[in-house]
């Protein structure tokens, strides 16, 4: 069999973006090159990775099965040849591709980024914001940040800053409904739901050694923390926001703390990487930079 690089990285991106179309953006290659690649790695296969069927294109089981095992093997040979290539020199090279929340990225997370590219100017960065959790292997991301408990992975993970939950209203909401003493107060009250996750699991208090969650009505249904402050601010009902897009608002007075007095949902801020043996010098320095900048959790503060 005689296949090269570029076909394995052109197959695993058509397989982890689901089109021809996407693939080509992501390798900056048109369509045509993109199908021609993948042809040639199935002729060399002797057999099928895709069905393609009305426009749409389906990986087979054979090409699920490989991928699984040309990723970290890829992994490894990219680490390799970066070693070989620029372990006599102090400058990074290569391309780190890097996912993480909207607002957390772009409030907080895209100074880093700047500061880190200006200091590395032999790297190019890919970095993309979305709430949802991206699956690093088949999204050929190298690193993401989570905020909140993470969930048993195979991923390697290293907490950067600690933030915590917190339940706010507009003074105008709280004064025209009332201001909560208990979190069965907040029973049957609108709140500005968050897509990603669902209310019994965001609207959680600790009161003693037991969870409360108090039944709400969604007010609104969003997918992005911003929006979230900014219709609480607008006094649509409560939300339960993460301490670093609250608490500017709290500080200016645009939004006021419910039951500040009673614990919440903690929310560390972590790095999250898949195993590579032996790590990348580039991905090594990113994290380094992350723990930095974050160690105190700064430019926020945490209560």
């Amino acid at each position: 069999m005689r296949y090269d690089l570029d076909q394995l990285e052109t197959f695993l991106a058509v397989l982890e973006l689901g089109t021809v179309t996407a693939a080509g953006a992501r390798l900056n290659l048109s369509k045509s090159v993109i199908s021609k690649r993948v042809s040639d790695l199935e002729l060399e296969l002797g057999t099928a990775l895709f069905r393609r069927n009305a426009g749409r294109i389906v990986p087979t089981e054979s090409a699920q099965r490989f991928a699984e095992r040309i990723r970290p093997a890829l992994a490894d040979l990219r680490a390799a040849a970066e070693a070989a290539a620029w372990g006599g020199s102090e400058q990074l090279r290569g391309t780190l591709s890097i996912a993480a929340p909207m607002s957390f990225g772009t409030l907080h997370l895209s100074p880093i980024l700047a500061r880190f590219a200006a200091r590395n100017p032999g790297l190019s960065l890919r970095v993309e914001y979305d709430d949802r959790t991206v699956d690093l292997a088949r999204e050929g991301f190298d690193l993401a940040v989570r905020i909140g408990p993470l969930q048993d992975s195979a991923l390697m993970a290293k907490k950067l800053c600690d933030d915590v939950s917190i339940a706010c209203a507009s003074p105008g909401y709280l004064d025209r409904y009332g201001r909560p003493e208990t979190p069965q107060d907040i029973t049957g009250q609108p709140v500005i739901g968050y897509s990603h996750m669902p209310n019994s699991a965001l609207w959680r208090f600790r009161v003693g050694r037991r969870d409360v969650h108090p039944a709400v009505s969604e007010a609104a249904m969003v997918n992005n923390g911003e929006t979230m402050r900014d219709l609480a601010i607008a006094g649509l009902g409560l939300a339960m926001l993460p301490g670093f897009i609250a608490l500017p608002a709290i500080a200016s007075g645009d939004l006021e703390r419910v039951l500040p007095d009673t614990a919440t949902r903690d929310m560390p801020i972590s790095a999250v990487w898949p195993q590579v043996q032996p790590m990348p010098a580039k991905l090594r320095a990113l994290i380094d930079a992350l723990t930095h900048d974050l160690a105190d959790g700064a430019p926020w503060k945490t209560e």
